[in-house]
């Protein structure tokens, strides 16, 4: 009972942070930014989902199957965010930036 209640917040919590993810990857303006959200938000959120599978399962076979997943994705996400970001800038892509233009206004640069 109380594992399928963690659970079931787990999930929420985890679809949260997918859901901000999504938002952050449609509302950001450049490729590093957008990279940074998706990267953080969905790595926490896939996370969040498995554990709180993990916690309605209980402590059988498919569980320990999710555990693998697990820490597949906690080492696997980060390090492919980076190996992107990383190629981009070799590649020679500009990071965005704001420039003040002296009366308050702001242009916007790098793209």
């Amino acid at each position: 009972m109380i594992g399928n209640t963690l659970g079931i917040i787990t999930l929420i919590g985890g679809a949260f942070f997918l859901l901000v993810g999504s938002i952050g990857l449609i509302r950001l303006p450049d490729f590093y930014t957008r990279n940074h959200a998706t990267g953080k938000s969905d790595t926490l959120g896939i996370m969040l989902v498995i554990f709180g599978l993990m916690l309605i399962e209980g402590f059988t076979l498919n569980s320990a199957k999710l555990a693998f997943a697990l820490i597949f994705v906690f080492l696997t996400n980060p390090t492919g965010t980076h190996a992107l970001t990383n190629a981009a800038l070799n590649y020679g892509l500009k990071p965005w930036f704001k420039q003040q233009t002296g009366k308050g206004g702001s242009r916007c640069t790098g793209k």
